[in-house]
């Protein structure tokens, strides 16, 4: 694989997350990033993941002397710079030719992991050979093509991720059938892909990602088939869902725990029943996600899910969130409600869709500021002295107090609301 280097102007170049969302847009093909952006349906979910931010205020305490030093974290017994992970996104060579590759290495120069995706356009063992520390692996637990069953499968992905280092494990339990993401089918992005003279000259207009394109070819699940190119592409992505399993059970969960030695999560819980059912099994700790709002359209935001989950499990396991982090700000929030960390998925393909490895760095980098900066200015010496004491409801009124001290007029709520 050649090295690839990608430079940014700090004076020209992106300064948000939402400069490389738009520098994102104008790389990529509308086919790739109806992918990439889009959701599920109407997208109230999608669109409820980013509005949950906006019902906290934070609280700001002047004169403290507190100006953070260390945010650095554990996950999975595995030390990160900041709490913050990449999350698992399937075929990340379609925003940039390096892929899961160069977003696990973008991810570790940055200090922190990548959850490298079953559906990814790299092997799990090429991304593990391509980089420096151990990473974490997702699991689909699919079927045999066949329907024959998940154990010679399954066993199979857990063995190659075991031999290959990852130390991790986050088992995917939001998808029994994939999530009606209308905006892909009307742009093309469904099975098989649907290629027409309008697409085609669209895709031209982007020269290099469409050379990129022809070039690596990074458009199959490697995981499931040896070889790249547009054939292995639709052969593997027909494969994957015939692989998807509506029977899904915990015995199934049970019986990968039994196999996984490691750190175990379940990812995409919104209820508390079942975070608490996963942590009886064995479970690590869960991820509170609703997949991006690439699924179930009208499922809770994973904000407003989070609460209830950490006071049930936060005593026994870790529980991450997933879903509509663009700010520095959010993580706060986040980590206020009671995340241990938070994984990021479309801020970093937009990364690597506009530079690379080196964009997807820079977006961690961006957010890292922010977190400080929003820590600084709030007076909080350090991420584990943050808590719900640090938050308001949105439309909290302050009390006016009087000569007294004593306050005056309505009272300001007692503390946070979840949604």
């Amino acid at each position: 694989m050649p090295a690839f280097t990608y430079r940014l102007s700090s004076r020209t170049g992106p300064i948000t997350v939402a400069d490389y969302r738009r520098l994102a847009r104008r790389a990529l093909p509308d086919m790739v990033w109806a992918y990439v952006d889009e959701g599920a349906e109407d997208l109230q979910t999608l669109d409820a993941n980013r509005r949950a931010f906006s019902r906290y205020r934070l609280k700001a305490k002047v004169l403290t002397g507190n100006a953070p030093k260390d945010l650095s974290t554990t996950v999975a017994q595995e030390a990160v710079s900041l709490p913050l992970l990449f999350a698992p996104t399937g075929l990340v060579g379609l925003s940039h030719w390096t892929g899961e590759r160069g977003a696990a290495q973008a991810a570790e120069r940055a200090g922190t992991v990548s959850i490298v995706s079953t559906a990814s356009s790299y092997s799990l063992e090429e991304v593990a050979e391509g980089t420096k520390r151990d990473h974490f692996f997702q699991l689909y637990p699919w079927s045999e093509p066949d329907g024959s069953g998940t154990r010679d499968l399954t066993l199979g992905l857990i063995q190659r991720a075991q031999s290959a280092g990852y130390k991790g494990l986050f088992v995917t339990a939001d998808v029994a059938v994939r999530g009606n993401r209308e905006a892909e089918r009307k742009r093309g992005m469904g099975l098989p892909p649907v290629i027409t003279p309008a697409r085609v000259l669209n895709a031209a207009r982007k020269p290099r990602w469409s050379v990129n394109l022809l070039r690596y070819q990074r458009i199959s699940l490697r995981n499931l088939v040896p070889s790249t190119g547009a054939k292995a592409a639709v052969s593997s992505m027909g494969t994957q869902f015939r692989m998807m399993r509506p029977e899904l059970d915990w015995d199934d969960f049970a019986g990968i725990r039994e196999n996984w030695t490691g750190p175990l999560y379940v990812k995409g819980v919104l209820d508390a029943d079942d975070a608490e059912r996963a942590v009886d099994l064995g479970a690590t700790g869960v991820v509170v996600s609703n997949h991006g709002g690439r699924q179930l359209d009208g499922a809770v935001a994973a904000l407003d899910a989070l609460p209830a989950i950490v006071d049930r499990v936060g005593h026994r396991a870790e529980v991450l969130l997933e879903g509509g982090i663009r700010r520095g700000s959010d993580v706060v929030k986040a980590l206020c409600l009671g995340a241990r960390a938070v994984c990021i998925g479309r801020p970093y393909l937009y990364g690597m869709a506009a530079a690379g490895p080196a964009g997807a760095e820079h977006v961690v980098n961006i957010l890292r500021d922010e977190i400080t900066r929003t820590m600084t200015l709030m007076g909080v010496a350090s991420i584990s002295d943050l808590g719900t004491s640090w938050l308001l409801p949105a439309d909290t009124t302050i009390p006016r107090q009087g000569r007294s001290g004593r306050s005056e007029g309505r009272p300001s709520a007692a503390g946070p609301q979840a949604g």
